[in-house]
């Protein structure tokens, strides 16, 4: 898979999403201008979640799964039409079985070992996981010894006013997780936050 252009590269992690909320919750990102979209596996219900997100997706967005742990993982995300492999290790036979299944892999890494073995398995985007571990000086380290180029998204604890320290250090992307998503959130303030990563995006 060719890595596409985004031009919000802010993946939504939506932990713990129960079914019956998925389609307001997509709906709600989407008209944000969230196009990336992760339903992490390990909670119940998480691919029913993901597939009506997937079916209500605009053609320019990707919908997956997260915290695949296993090759069952990433058929099971296939199968249900997903298009994103997240897991927070790094597990080269998975991740080259995900991308063998079509799916954009973003393992998460944490060392420089872990980067290249995740590179030279078929990753297309290195998530730095936990991000609060490794900082942003961290970051700009393993920027420095990597591939020119490789897409490095902090993971863990990315607030907006954190993005510009982020996207100064080279993150060219992040994932984001409780600070967006809650279980139950009311969507005005799932839309509000939402808004808050946008606009901390796109004027860092």
């Amino acid at each position: 898979m060719k890595l596409p252009h985004f031009d919000l590269p802010l993946v939504a992690i939506l932990r713990g999403l129960a079914p019956q909320d998925a389609e307001a919750v997509g709906r709600t990102l989407f008209d944000a201008g969230f196009r990336l979209i992760e339903v992490p596996l390990n909670r119940p219900g998480a691919i029913d979640a993901m597939r009506t997100i997937r079916a209500l997706a605009p053609p320019d967005a990707l919908v997956g799964g997260g915290t695949m742990l296993t090759l069952a993982d990433v058929d099971a995300v296939a199968d249900a039409d997903g298009q994103i492999f997240v897991a927070p290790n790094c597990d080269p036979p998975v991740i080259a079985h995900a991308a063998a299944r079509g799916l954009l892999c973003a393992p998460g890494v944490a060392t420089p070992s872990e980067a290249f073995a995740a590179l030279a398995a078929g990753a297309h985007i290195l998530k730095l996981f936990p991000a609060e571990m490794i900082g942003p000086a961290g970051l700009k380290a393993m920027k420095s010894v990597l591939p020119d180029g490789t897409p490095l998204w902090p993971v863990g604890g990315v607030a907006p006013a954190q993005i510009g320290e982020w996207q100064a250090a080279g993150a060219s992307g992040a994932g984001i997780g409780g600070a967006l998503f809650t279980p139950g959130v009311a969507p005005d303030e799932l839309a509000r936050r939402a808004q808050a990563f946008v606009a901390a995006w796109r004027q860092a």
